[in-house]
């Protein structure tokens, strides 16, 4: 016998208990140059601290399989260039950046947009276009585990250029600095971050004064800018190559930030700081660890900071740390957006979740999903221990959520933009091509780290995708016990109830079935509230509705029963608060209702239910205690709804799954 626990069924009217077993949106007045200068600090950390390792994980890999010959050096810059031009520039900054869900982006609202331009097309596979956007959120999270790990650990490890006897102490500063801004979270990032963008903007600009030195040096290693090389070097070399585009990879990780953060700037900050700062910073950089490599090839121990002079080199580690830092708190915020957007397209139970700005809606704390990866980061670091060991692991989830972006971004060129197919064909050869590449070099690496990532993205598509379909089988027994709305109501005339003064909310998932407390409150207190509303939340799959499109009143046939039906329809970013709406419904006023008590005095039933696992069919067993367990983690309805919980009733009984 599984308990099943409390917590959050699968409809926001649902209460679980426990039970036996059987374009542009942002605000442009701060100018874009502010607007830009705040991106370089939230979306460019990730792509901005790859220098830190990602040359020296080049060769360093498969034992030092990459030569630092000309042909080698040459050809990894080029690379190493050529990558951040075509999936960086041409495909995120230029054409991805296009695909907004009004005004949001991400790979979980792109397959919801891909999803509604199927839909409202008639065409194509629309399940399967929103899953894509599942394993690409699950993907997500795996490199929201690797990206603080390696980050922190590759910049602490530059301790040990200038001070090799340090070489013990990396992992637990690392594991310090990483328990500490896990700790901050809570305080929200307004705090902080008025101090990214000018941090970055410092650090960016040392990428390019550290390697200018280097470049006048040795101006031969700008041949590294041609294409050429690099096809020679995979030519030259095939397999060689082939292995060391898995690690090639690690100088774009980061890029999908640069979509998932469109709401926060919008596309033109986020391309000029793009275009002006970032890329020809990173693009010095790298050309002067190539051009010290292949001056010294002993140097491609850990290029980055032996580009400096030995005075310079523990400031940079300071500098470093910080940008580290700032780069794992824009993965983290991410995963607190993404958990936000799949709990309110139904893919996740309903979580804590707390807005840390006044201002800005966008900027939250989920504390469950912050200390979960906290554990998992802190359990990567103590066991990996070195950022050329996390390499392996890093690459899998950044390319397979790159190839998911690709897939939905064509479906909606092709679908609502129209492109003409062989646009689309082109685009998948010339990007899709590179990234399935990508890929496969990193599929190479499963066993020696690349399992976790591909076992974090499996174990949340498998919570995600139960959560869903659990939500489906409960939500379909739930409605068999409610009966009909209609008849419901029309037995009422026949009933005598005393009507109680004051103004009664259900939460409920439609106007189809009546809601379980309602009929308890009928059948067994034998009394009804003078005015009674059923209030349904919906969850559109855009970002964001203004109040004056959001509600939709029903009189459900009888304005003079005192019985309405209120549909409040939500965009997936938008705060959810059922006292608001039921204040704006209060505003127009509602024939009937008028002259009754404020709606700030208003009770809200919610619908108790014992979840009790059988063996009907729906789901397998497993799937079935996971599901109930999730419920059980969930956030009270009460506090999800934003409902007063000192005016908050709960009335339940018992469904079977």
């Amino acid at each position: 016998m599984a308990e099943a626990t409390p917590g959050v069924p699968p409809d926001p009217a649902i209460a679980v208990s426990p039970g036996p077993e059987v374009g542009e949106q942002p605000a442009h007045q701060a100018g874009r140059a502010a607007l830009a200068l705040g991106a370089l600090g939230v979306v460019f950390g990730d792509i901005g601290t790859s220098p830190l390792y990602a040359i020296h994980s080049i060769f360093t890999i498969d034992n030092g399989a990459v030569h630092p010959t000309a042909a080698g050096v040459y050809g990894i810059i080029s690379l190493v260039v050529w990558s951040l031009i075509l999936i960086v520039s041409l495909k995120y900054v230029v054409f991805v950046l296009r695909a907004d869900n009004d005004g949001e982006g991400g790979v979980m609202a792109l397959g919801a947009m891909a999803r509604w331009a199927l839909e409202r097309a008639g065409v194509g596979p629309v399940t399967f276009v929103l899953t894509l956007g599942v394993l690409g959120a699950a993907l997500f999270y795996g490199d929201s585990v690797i990206t603080p790990s390696i980050s922190v650990l590759s910049a602490v490890e530059g301790l040990e250029v200038p001070a090799p006897r340090l070489a013990d102490a990396v992992v637990p500063i690392a594991a310090v600095i990483l328990a500490l801004l896990f700790m901050v979270q809570r305080w929200g990032t307004q705090r902080v971050g008025s101090i990214f963008g000018p941090v970055m903007l410092l650090w960016f600009g040392a990428l390019a004064v550290t390697g200018l030195p280097e470049l006048f040096r040795n101006p031969r290693i700008l041949l590294g800018l041609s294409p050429t090389y690099g096809i020679a070097f995979l030519a030259a070399q095939p397999w060689t190559g082939f292995v060391a585009m898995g690690a090639v990879v690690l100088a774009i990780t980061g890029a999908e930030a640069l979509y998932a953060d469109l709401g926060h700037f919008g596309r033109g900050p986020i391309r000029s700081a793009w275009f002006v700062v970032v890329f020809p910073a990173l693009v010095v950089n790298y050309l002067a660890q190539g051009a010290l490599v292949l001056r010294a090839p002993a140097m491609r121990s850990n290029p980055f900071f032996l580009l400096l002079p030995p005075w310079a080199q523990i400031p940079m580690v300071v500098l470093a740390t910080a940008a580290t830092v700032i780069a794992s708190q824009a993965v983290i915020s991410g995963a607190y957006s993404v958990s936000q957007q799949a709990l309110r397209l139904g893919f996740l139970p309903h979580l804590h979740i707390r807005h840390t700005s006044e201002q800005t809606v966008g900027q939250i704390y989920v504390p469950s999903v912050n200390w979960a990866l906290f554990l998992a980061v802190l359990v990567v670091t103590l066991t990996f221990r070195h950022s050329v060991r996390l390499a392996a692991a890093y690459g899998v989830a950044v390319t397979g959520t790159f190839l998911i972006t690709t897939a939905l971004f064509l479906t909606v060129a092709r679908v609502q933009w129209h492109w003409e197919v062989w646009k689309v064909a082109l685009f998948a050869a010339l990007v899709g091509g590179v990234e399935i590449i990508f890929f496969a070099a990193n599929l190479t690496k499963v066993l020696d780290g690349g399992w976790l990532t591909l076992l974090i993205a499996l174990l949340v598509f498998t919570t995600m995708t139960t959560w869903q379909k659990g939500r489906e089988i409960v939500t379909a027994r739930r409605t068999e016990q409610e009966g009909s709305l209609a008849e419901f109501l029309a037995a009422l005339r026949h009933k005598e109830l005393y009507r109680v003064p004051g103004i009664a909310v259900f939460p409920h998932p439609g106007s189809d079935t009546a809601p379980l407390a309602l009929r308890a409150n009928v059948e067994y207190n034998r009394v009804l509230h003078q005015h009674v509303v059923i209030m349904s939340e919906r969850t559109a799959q855009v970002p964001h509705i203004p109040w004056e499109k959001r509600l939709t009143v029903d009189h459900l046939g009888d304005p003079s029963d005192g019985v309405v039906h209120v549909t409040v329809e939500f965009g997936f970013q938008d705060e959810l608060d059922l006292p608001a709406a039921l204040d704006r419904v209060a505003e127009q006023g509602i024939e009937g209702m008028q002259g009754t008590v404020a709606a700030s005095e208003a009770l809200y039933f919610l619908s108790r239910i014992t979840l009790r696992v059988t063996r009907r069919p729906g789901m397998n067993i497993w799937r079935k205690r996971l599901f109930i367990a999730l419920a059980h983690n969930a956030a009270n309805p009460a506090e999800y709804f934003g409902l007063p919980v000192d005016r908050t009733v709960s009335l339940g009984t018992q469904v079977d799954i």
